[in-house]
């Protein structure tokens, strides 16, 4: 493997395609890892084997990790209506998963550890979180630290990077930067359901089609796509 191998958590959506992208431009070897976690619906994953295959990834690997054996999102408990009226300032929206990035990272590190890998790059934004606990600075700052010191690499002062590229951007800016590194936008899958097209009113749906308008790619937007 090269020096540089990295781990790219690959929701199949727009942010974590675009950190992933971002990593490959940086010349490391990247291996994706997405997670089947009981979510309501298939088109992530579908999309992040599309975008796997797209960035030639080294490897990709699918792991299932059911979170939604306990509910407590809407996006695992069909019993929980998905939001539709739009962000609401301080307040974490039902389709926050419990512990999602905390399991994932953990099990993001294990995987970089087992391959040599010296960084774990993530796609979460603290501009567009939607509220969301687990995609702030100080979580990951919380976290490196706790990486650091839980495995052997980390114990022989060689710990494993959290990478967060687009932590501080814009959407806007992400979007700029996806259509530069050719990520197929319209082959991503951000929105919170599954029908046929994405809907347009979920939190992720309006913060990315948002973002679209500003930029002038209509043909981009949720209620275009096919």
């Amino acid at each position: 493997m090269q020096e540089n191998t990295t781990i790219a958590l690959l929701s199949g959506g727009l942010d974590s395609s675009t950190a992933a992208a971002i990593a490959k431009e940086a010349g490391d070897n990247v291996i994706g890892l997405s997670f089947d976690y009981g979510q309501r619906h298939r088109k992530e994953l579908i999309a992040a084997k599309h975008l796997a295959n797209h960035l030639e990834l080294s490897e990709h690997k699918i792991i299932k990790v059911n979170l939604g054996a306990w509910g407590g999102s809407s996006l695992t408990d069909p019993e929980y209506s998905i939001p539709s009226s739009g962000i609401k300032k301080d307040v974490i929206p039902n389709t926050y998963v419990p512990g999602r990035n905390t399991v994932f990272i953990a099990l993001g590190l294990s995987l970089a550890e087992a391959r040599g890998g010296n960084k774990l790059v993530l796609g979460v934004n603290a501009m567009d979180y939607s509220g969301y606990p687990d995609c702030r600075p100080d979580y990951l700052e919380a976290y490196q630290r706790l990486a650091n010191l839980a495995n052997k690499t980390g114990r022989e002062g060689r710990g494993i990077k959290l990478w967060a590229p687009l932590i501080d951007w814009e959407k806007t800016t992400i979007i700029k930067e996806a259509l530069r590194l050719g990520i197929p936008i319209q082959k991503t899958w951000s929105c919170y359901n599954g029908g046929e097209n994405a809907c347009g009113l979920c939190d992720s749906c309006r913060i990315r089609d948002d973002a679209l308008r500003k930029l002038d790619r209509l043909d981009l937007c949720s209620y275009t796509q096919q």
